[in-house]
């Protein structure tokens, strides 16, 4: 059988994999080599550096510099694709007549690239980005901040029928499947790859309950001040936040408490000790998109997990994690949960659920399907 080809069109450098994205293209990358396919990655560049690590598990690895520059926000497109184009990049698509999986409506400049008509073109899909974006802008409080995202939330709403011209579509959660199967074809449920291999809970009981999350991305600063401010200041118990780059303000409000801690900037590795260590890992968010890759970690590697709706819906999840949406109901159930062993029937469960539909090798062999088995030709 002749060797299988893909080009993968990345929107950042996938290594170190410390950021939800990043680690769902990396892991995705390893599960393509494990079972045999040829990877030609193509990377935006725009603060990382190439790491030789990749070469492990790429048959080739070209890097394009982003074209951050301020006059693109004047663009009809939106700035994460308007910024993400390179002559070389397509010309090196044109070499050969190999599938592309493009990561995100961020690399989907050339989708519909007249040159590529006929193509394999799959579009992994992370988020309904234009709903992400709005979001943003909602819990976002600089001005000029808030007015880019709602710009960009509504070119994101008119750029999207660019997925016309995809071939298929990997959605990485079923309220993302639902929304794309009414508007473009063959739309798929991939869920998201992660490190995890194992369900690996530590016996006994943690002394903390912990956040943890990119801290700069408004989202997770609005989830973090809402636990500090409405959970933990009427609630005694070590409470632990975790993640890079906090604002002044989450910084201000954890000072106040002597039973909160703030833990910035750590790596990858003392994120996942932390989330073992903990007793509880307490993850509300303010927006159903896509799935969090934290939740996964948290299952994965940690006892007790207290999530909220938006979170955990239409997941699959939802029977392994404990549901609590009101700063009130939060309070009684780590209470609760703080004094309770997490005990063996859960671990077993966690591994029934967690084993069964988002393991890595499971999820690539259904993107592998969605690329490779003959679909009908798309114009562009």
């Amino acid at each position: 059988m002749a060797d299988k080809h893909l080009h993968i069109v990345a929107f950042d450098i996938p290594l170190p994999a410390n950021y939800g994205g990043a680690i769902d293209v990396f892991y995705k990358i390893k599960a393509f080599a494990a079972e045999g396919i040829k990877i030609h990655l193509h990377c935006y560049e725009y603060g990382r550096k190439p790491v030789k690590e990749l070469e492990e598990y790429c048959e080739s690895i070209a890097y394009y510099k982003r074209k951050t520059t301020r006059q693109r926000l004047l663009s009809m497109k939106p700035y994460i694709v308007v910024t993400r184009n390179s002559d070389e990049l397509i010309e090196s698509l044109l070499k050969d007549n190999h599938p592309i999986l493009f990561e995100g409506l961020h690399c989907c400049y050339y989708l519909d690239d007249k040159r590529l008509a006929g193509r394999a073109k799959v579009v992994r899909t992370h988020n309904i980005e234009h709903d992400y974006y709005l979001n943003l802008a909602r819990v976002e409080r600089d001005v000029f901040k808030k007015y880019y995202f709602y710009n960009e939330s509504y070119k994101l709403q008119r750029f999207e029928k660019v997925l016309n011209s995809a071939t298929g579509i990997a959605a990485i959660s079923k309220n993302d499947v639902d929304y794309f199967a009414e508007k473009y074809r063959n739309v798929n449920h991939v869920s998201a790859f992660h490190p995890n291999e194992r369900v690996e809970v530590k016996p006994g009981k943690g002394e903390f309950v912990l956040y943890h999350g990119s801290l700069e991305v408004g989202e997770n600063n609005e989830a973090a001040l809402f636990l500090v401010n409405q959970v933990f200041s009427d609630l005694k118990t070590p409470f632990v936040i975790a993640g890079n780059k906090p604002s002044k303000e989450l910084k201000e409000a954890v000072a106040k408490h002597k039973h909160i801690t703030l833990k910035s900037d750590i790596s990858t590795t003392e994120i996942y000790q932390l989330i073992a260590d903990a007793q509880i890992n307490l993850l509300p968010t303010f927006q159903s998109t896509g799935i969090k890759l934290k939740l996964l970690a948290a299952l994965y590697s940690g006892r007790h997990c207290i999530v909220n709706s938006f979170m955990v819906e239409n997941t699959g999840l939802e029977e392994i994690c404990t549901v609590a949406n009101t700063s009130q109901e939060m309070q009684e159930t780590v209470k609760k949960l703080f004094k309770q062993t997490f005990s063996e029937a859960e671990i077993e469960n966690r591994k029934r659920i967690l084993l069964s539909g988002f393991g890595n090798r499971e999820n690539i062999l259904k993107l592998i399907k969605v690329i490779y088995l003959p679909q009908p030709v798309v114009a562009g």
